[in-house]
């Protein structure tokens, strides 16, 4: 199909999402401009309100990977997809429960910092420097993806769309920090919204109705959905998404800078049989097809996958700004100024925002938009949620265990993922529901000529084959077992070494019935002396707790962090613990 143009109230939609954008930057550089602190600009002095954090959460990632990738994804594998929404909610009840409170009970700004005060600096900088190159690595796919997919179907300028995003990105982020990325991200959620809704209802008036979308759909084999096979080297089936599904978003969202950092502060019926399309264009051939009688829709639908883009951008340069400020400016510069370290913490989101934008070169290379996000995430995510659990719910593992467990799941995870890059998985495995171009009109038609496969070794058709959403199974898990088995060789933490305040007890939901086996679990955690974490009330006990873990772990200057701690005359605000006791 010839690409299609934009007319001029497409432009004008488009462009007013990048204008809006920008001018959220600048009204909060100019609204905040007297308090300059990296605090402030980093993590919004833990001030913001759950609406616009939440929209934030949502729209971040909820990116063009979403937008593009998932309709995508359906019609080629069919919709199992909507199996995942198993996998949130374990995911949602883990998080909330298991290491959300840790993160936030500790005051730490960056969640890396919690493995120094757990584990060790060494631990911390590597933990840190594998955050950095996921987040780099996942945001040239963000970039990249929608800006081929429009440029094949509209005839928008690749390289144009691609720095437009990295410039009104790194703008509103150097300008107006946490706050301006909130905010723009919750308008760009309702943009978002918008555009989903215009599509699905057009989308379904132009194909019959919804009966007949879901009639199409169902004669196409576009709505198997459950599939109980348990192989795990099947790439969607129940199993795959609901486990492969719940580690893989676990490490998203339950220990993701991006995330934790604001927590703390119908497609396949109208194109059946029609023709076989770069995945990433055939949700924007579509828009272009039902919306061409109706100018300035086109552009909504632009702006709506940008949107995705834009707030996935912005959220990862923020949250690389304040790993690196936190994790290893601060640990080299100790008594830098406020006004200094505000200039360096936009410094920095100049340059990651310059980062993120290059390695949009790099995605071109990484296949399709969902499973080279989802792989990138497993990959590197799932050797990091082993990092956490270890220190969280493992009061015995030492700081070695810990960096030979990291170690471990990074090559395992690598080495499966690389591996599968070289070696696709096979058809057979991967259930491709099929396609045609029977009906496409024949343009620019080329002959060519099968290239010869290269020999396929064993393992290809085994462990390279494994589903994508394992992967960060595999890394955390491998972490786990490793960082476990070291900790037992090299001799274990004793627990008496450890503040409570940095362990979650899981096991008095196991041995509530025995309080001889549950104080066995803790390990010598002292759980039920004045640092319990379980039970806050007035904020004294937390206190103390908070007190000696920072003063054992970070620098004293990291005190400034804790909610409600005030660094002058060393004490906390009532006002601010009730906050930490109600959440």
């Amino acid at each position: 199909m010839e690409a299609k143009s934009f007319t001029v109230w497409d432009y004008v939609v488009f462009a007013a999402l990048f204008v809006i954008s920008s001018g959220i930057g600048v009204f909060f550089a100019i609204k905040e401009r007297k308090k300059a602190t990296s605090r402030e600009f980093l993590v919004g002095g833990r001030q913001m309100s759950f609406g616009p954090v939440a929209l934030s959460l949502t729209a971040s990632f909820m990116s063009a990977v979403t937008v593009l990738g998932a309709p995508s994804e359906v019609y080629r594998f069919g919709a199992s997809f909507v199996l995942f929404f198993i996998a949130y909610t374990f995911v949602i009840i883990l998080t909330s429960e298991l290491f959300l409170p840790v993160f936030y009970r500790s005051g730490i700004t960056s969640t890396y910092e919690y493995l120094q005060l757990r584990f060790n600096k060494p631990v911390r900088y590597a933990a840190t420097v594998i955050y950095i190159v996921q987040t780099i690595l996942y945001t040239g796919v963000v970039v990249y993806a929608p800006a081929l997919a429009l440029n094949q179907v509209t005839g928008f300028d690749l390289w144009g769309s691609v720095f437009a995003t990295g410039i009104v990105c790194t703008f509103y982020c150097t300008l107006g920090g946490l706050k301006a990325v909130v905010w723009t991200d919750a308008f760009q959620m309702v943009v978002m919204i918008v555009g989903f809704l215009t599509v699905l209802i057009q989308g379904s008036a132009h194909a019959g109705g919804l009966p007949n979308v879901i009639e199409q759909s169902r004669n196409g084999s576009r709505l198997n959905i459950f599939d109980f096979d348990v192989d795990p080297l099947r790439r969607h089936t129940i199993w795959t998404i609901s486990v492969g599904g719940t580690f893989t978003w676990l490490g998203i969202y339950g220990v993701n800078q991006s995330t934790i950092q604001r927590c703390i502060s119908f497609i396949n019926t109208h194109f059946n049989g029609k023709f076989d399309l770069t995945l990433s264009t055939l949700m924007p051939y579509f828009v272009m097809e039902i919306f061409s009688m109706m100018p300035g829709l086109p552009g909504l639908f632009v702006a709506c996958a940008f949107s995705g883009t834009l707030s996935t951008v912005a959220a990862s340069i923020n949250a690389l700004a304040t790993v690196t400020f936190e994790d290893f400016v601060k640990s080299c510069f100790p008594h830098l100024s406020d006004k200094l370290s505000t200039w360096i913490s936009k410094g920095l989101c100049l340059l990651f925002g310059v980062m993120c934008t290059s390695m949009a070169v790099a995605a071109s290379l990484m296949g399709g938009v969902v499973q080279a996000a989802l792989s990138i995430h497993g990959m590197c995510g799932g050797p990091m949620l082993g990092l956490f659990s270890l220190g969280i719910l493992f009061p015995f593992v030492n700081w070695k265990g810990a960096l030979g467990g990291l170690l471990t799941g990074i090559t395992l995870s690598f080495w499966v993922a690389i591996g599968a890059f070289i070696y696709p998985a096979p058809d057979s495995k991967t259930w491709p529901l099929p396609l045609s171009t029977d009906h496409c009109v024949p343009t620019n038609v080329t002959e060519t000529v099968p290239t010869a496969l290269p020999s396929r070794p064993a393992i290809a058709d085994t462990w390279y084959s494994l589903s994508y959403l394992y992967y960060s199974a595999v890394g955390c898990l491998g972490c786990i077992a490793a960082g476990i088995i070291i900790s037992f060789i090299t001799g274990r933490q004793s627990g008496k070494d450890i503040q409570p305040l940095l362990i979650r007890p899981v096991c008095n939901l196991f041995c509530f019935w025995s309080e001889k086996y549950k104080r066995l679990c803790w390990c010598g955690v002292q759980h039920d002396g004045g640092t319990e974490q379980e039970n806050p009330e007035g904020g004294s006990s937390w206190k103390r707790g908070a007190e000696s873990v920072l003063q054992n772990g970070l620098k004293q200057e990291t005190l400034g962090h804790n909610p409600g701690h005030d660094p002058k005359d060393k004490s906390f605000h009532t006002t601010a613990l009730e906050k930490v006791t109600r959440f």
